[in-house]
């Protein structure tokens, strides 16, 4: 057995020796290289800066004429200017206030700042005064204004990429139309503007970008300084804009770590990334009003290690991973839960499988099939790298055009083992299509405008009637260019019939409600309802409820769970037990949930609420009652006693009734 070692240990010891050896010869060469730098022909150079600055044009303009889509776009949705101001507080949707006070939730001091998530409405109202803008321009307009820059940042970053993969800024262009095409996939910006995600997404596009030049072999040393700090500052930032930014940071952690077994020449650099993962946790961690979730992410348990990581959990205790693990659990069928929320989590379209449709719409724009064209040939061209790295077969080390082994570039295989993760959590939850499809634009963009995946195809077709090279070239530049006018030929005239078209956005009733709220309504008074609904009151009106909806406390998912009774079958005693333990004075009932038609089966609130209390049993398909109340929602409009002794109909209309919850209780026949 000695004998065995022996030989082993010395055989590691030569690759060591050797890899060492090959390092410092390279450090030799690149040093050699900068002080002794080749004389370039003036031409080269200026084509050279020609390529770059028109490239770079290109991706500014996009970037600016998507955000000026947008902005016109949002005008003719909603027709924003011509609103009154409480109107569009409704049609944005977003939260205002920074402070954290016990104005917000009755009987709860909150941070709002940290447990809303709301950095960038910081960093926004203090560039709003910073810039003077607050003398010129209204506080909305201001934050949209920013929410649409960063789109627009968002789309340059991925064209960006798709240019550093293949060389041409073609390839950006194409990607940047089939994410406009596409964006009912790729993003959220048109349903709700101020989503973390909207702020985040494109700060984690920029560190992509970063990413993939960082991974280049032929980058030099200032590209590589530059490549760094970029990603540097973009991972911090976008971990700073959105609490499950270390989830995604976790799935890009994977695919580095398999780049770095399976690529050996780029394991240094990999290592420094894991350097800025760890910098920008703990960073974060101090800045997020010590967010120990950060501390116990599945991000820091693989780049520092999994013993360190248990030994941590131990001394600081979170239940965002507790949650997320529960969720995942009955998400897969591992387990099975009568806990209200979290099978209402569940029921959330944006946490389904995608639907067929998602799938027809990729496939009409020609995207999801020249994205599975590129990504088969990549995946076979790296794994066919990897078994001849296996096999101990030499290899070059600076691909060239005519060698058709994309697979064997440090980008190209982190882009393809990211977009196959992206990819396969997409399919079973749907909300998470608008971090993949972006990333599917990126990829079959570059595909079809590289030459090497062209000739890597031709080199296994041993294509020998035509010079392979020359074909390749020709189809990098042809195929894109069909796609493109194809693309504009069906698809321009309708965005144009979208920014013309003027579309309405009409919802009387909730209006009527936020005025009787401001003009009837106490200041002091607390409301109870949907979180959905009270997270807009507080919106609108600035009066205190009793949720919001927020999943990543607790206190307030028990508070949720709790108020969401009044759609439940329970008594009239016991709701108003529940309603003045948190202090609220008015109650608000919607119709739309009492009276819910759901397209799925056992969806509904009122299905959840009674399958959580007992009410309901299901026993071969025929539900069994067990509740002698009837629900209150609907017993509670009937003003019968004894629902009459304890609330009071102050307001209605055809889709709210408000109730006085009574503090004096007067028992009537």
């Amino acid at each position: 057995m000695a004998e065995e070692e022996g030989p082993t240990i010395e055989l590691r010891q030569r690759r060591k020796l050797k890899s060492s050896e090959n390092k410092e010869s390279a450090k030799e060469e690149k040093i050699s290289d900068t002080l002794v730098p080749e004389r370039t022909p003036k031409h080269v150079l200026f084509q050279r800066f020609a390529k770059i600055f028109i490239g770079c044009l290109a991706a500014v303009t996009s970037g600016m004429m998507y955000a000026l889509y947008l902005s016109a776009y949002h005008e003719r949705k909603f027709w924003f200017s011509n609103r009154q101001e409480l109107e569009r507080e409704i049609t944005f949707q977003g939260v205002y206030e920074l402070t954290h006070n016990n104005r917000t939730v009755s009987l709860k001091t909150i941070n709002a700042v940290q447990q809303m998530s709301l950095y960038p409405e910081l960093i926004a109202s203090v560039l709003y005064q910073a810039t003077g803008s607050n003398e010129v321009i209204e506080p909305v307009y201001f934050y949209i204004g920013i929410v649409f820059g960063l789109q627009g940042i968002y789309v340059t970053a991925l064209f960006v990429t798709s240019w550093l993969m293949s060389g041409t800024w073609l390839a950006g262009m194409l990607t940047v139309a089939w994410f406009i095409i596409n964006r009912v996939d790729t993003t959220r910006i048109e349903y709700s503007i101020p989503l973390r995600e909207n702020w985040a997404l494109p700060y984690f596009a920029c560190q992509i970008a970063a990413l993939t030049g960082y991974l280049k072999s032929n980058l030099n040393t200032y590209g590589e300084r530059f490549c760094y700090l970029l990603m540097s500052a973009s991972t911090y930032t976008f971990m700073m804009m959105w609490e499950y930014s270390h989830y995604l940071l976790f799935l890009q952690a994977i695919s580095l770590f398999l780049l770095d077994s399976f690529s050996l020449e780029q394991s240094e650099k990999v290592h420094e990334v894991y350097k800025i993962y760890i910098f920008s946790l703990f960073l974060g961690y101090l800045l997020q009003f010590e967010n120990s979730a950060l501390l116990v992410s599945p991000l820091l348990s693989l780049v520092v290690a999994l013993m360190f990581a248990k030994c941590l959990q131990m001394f600081v205790p979170h239940k965002e991973n507790g949650h997320m693990l529960k969720f995942l659990e009955v998400k897969f069928g591992l387990n099975m839960t009568k806990n209200f929320t979290m099978n209402w989590l569940l029921c959330q379209e944006s946490l389904q499988a995608p639907s067929q449709d998602f799938f027809l719409r990729l496939t009409q724009s020609s995207l999801l099939p020249f994205y599975v064209l590129v990504l088969i040939i990549c995946f076979l061209s790296m794994m066919q790298v990897i078994f001849r790295r296996i096999n101990g077969k030499s290899l070059k080390e600076t691909i060239t055009l005519e060698d058709g082994r994309i697979g064997g570039r440090p980008e190209i295989i982190y882009h393809v083992i990211h977009t196959i993760l992206l990819g396969s959590l997409a399919m079973i939850i749907e909300g998470l299509k608008y971090l993949w499809t972006p990333y599917v634009c990126m990829l079959a963009a570059f595909g079809v405008c590289s030459p090497e995946l062209w000739m890597t195809l031709f080199k296994w077709l041993r294509l020998r009637t035509v010079h392979p090279v020359l074909l390749a070239l020709i189809l990098s530049m042809a195929v894109p260019t069909i796609i493109g006018l194809s693309l504009w030929k069906e698809f321009f005239p309708r965005l144009m019939t979208e920014l013309m078209e003027l579309q309405e956005f009409y919802d009387p009733d909730t209006v009527e409600l936020m005025t009787w709220i401001k003009r009837q309504a106490p200041v002091a008074a607390v409301f109870a309802g949907s979180p959905q609904l009270m997270g807009a009151i507080k919106l609108c009106t600035g009066w205190m409820v009793t949720s919001l909806p927020l999943y990543n406390d607790d206190d307030l998912l028990k508070r949720n769970e709790n108020i969401y009774q009044i759609y439940s079958k329970r008594s009239a005693e016991d709701i108003y037990k529940i309603l003045t333990s948190y202090k609220a004075n008015y109650l608000i009932v919607e119709d739309a949930i009492c009276n819910e038609v759901g397209t799925m089966r056992g969806c509904r609130v009122k299905d959840l609420l009674d399958i959580a209390n007992g009410h309901v049993v299901c026993e071969e398909g025929d539900k069994l009652s067990y509740s002698k109340y009837g629900r209150f929602c609907h017993e509670v409009k009937i003003n019968y006693s004894p629902y009459v002794n304890y609330f009071t109909r102050v307001y209605w209309n055809r889709s709210y009734f408000v109730y006085k919850i009574n503090t004096v209780i007067s028992f009537q026949s």
